[in-house]
């Protein structure tokens, strides 16, 4: 039985065929690698899960000793105590709250791009320059972008502040100019000072959900269609933030605006 599960774990299938039914569980829609449930009493328990990296999470202690004593039933595993790193991510944590960020991550990017010794910009890109298709010579190793920018990606989770650029060099990965990759470095020079910026959870935080929203009017200038954008937050915490290009171009600013 161990081997088994050992080998459902290395190809992560388990997931969705051992664990929702062995303790309970409900499998996410929104993400596949979160499976929560909740007590006869209310609390709520929540694990996400990596291969074979798992993180728990709830409001009851007594539910985490339940999931460890089920999980020591089937397969050895390592209990590492509160989270202080996660697949990149550093969690610190005390009675105000828990601060999550990216600081080895992102100097790491910062460093293998050799601009550490760089001046730091201010913003993530220029706000007069508009980026788009064609802009200046194709990169002869177009990976250098792509992998470039799929390390920006990730660094999202915890950057909320860099999510619309990101967003922008994204849409030229199919064939990165030289200014392309210019506005690439220009986000790293800006991570350069501010390599320690993060999220913050407050442990006061009002439970009042608030979402911002906002969007231009035919921002890209190759399909002419709008860029909306949009900040959950609970309390002062921040939940959830998106930047997308719109599927259909408006035909005026309060179209764009209905498209959020």
């Amino acid at each position: 039985m161990q081997e088994e599960l050992q080998a459902l774990i290395r190809n992560n299938t388990w997931l969705i065929t051992y664990l929702p039914p062995g303790f309970g569980l409900t499998h996410s829609a929104s993400d596949h690698s979160l499976f929560y449930k909740y007590s006869s009493s209310g609390s709520y328990f929540g694990v996400v899960i990596y291969v074979d990296d798992i993180l728990v999470a709830s409001s009851d202690d007594n539910m985490i000793s339940e999931f460890k004593i089920f999980l020591a039933e089937h397969f050895k595993f390592k209990d590492l105590g509160y989270p202080k790193h996660f697949l990149g991510i550093e969690i610190a944590r005390n009675k105000s709250g828990i601060f999550i960020s990216q600081h080895k991550y992102a100097l790491d990017l910062v460093s293998d791009a050799g601009l550490l010794g760089c001046k730091p910009a201010s913003t993530p890109m220029d706000s007069i320059k508009q980026l788009q298709v064609d802009a200046g010579p194709p990169l002869e190793d177009p990976t250098i972008y792509r992998r470039l920018v799929g390390r920006l990606v990730y660094l999202c989770i915890t950057r909320p502040d860099i999510t619309f650029f990101v967003n922008k060099l994204s849409q030229f990965l199919s064939k990165p100019c030289s200014d392309h990759l210019v506005a690439a470095e220009r986000v790293l020079k800006y991570l350069k000072g501010t390599v320690g910026h993060g999220l913050f959870y407050s442990a006061q935080a009002d439970l009042s959900l608030s979402i911002f929203s906002d969007a231009d009017w035919a921002g890209c200038p190759d399909t002419i269609r709008s860029i909306s954008g949009f900040y959950l937050f609970l309390g002062t915490s921040l939940l959830s933030w998106r930047s997308k290009k719109q599927h259909t171009v408006s035909r005026s600013s309060a179209e764009a605006e209905h498209e959020i």
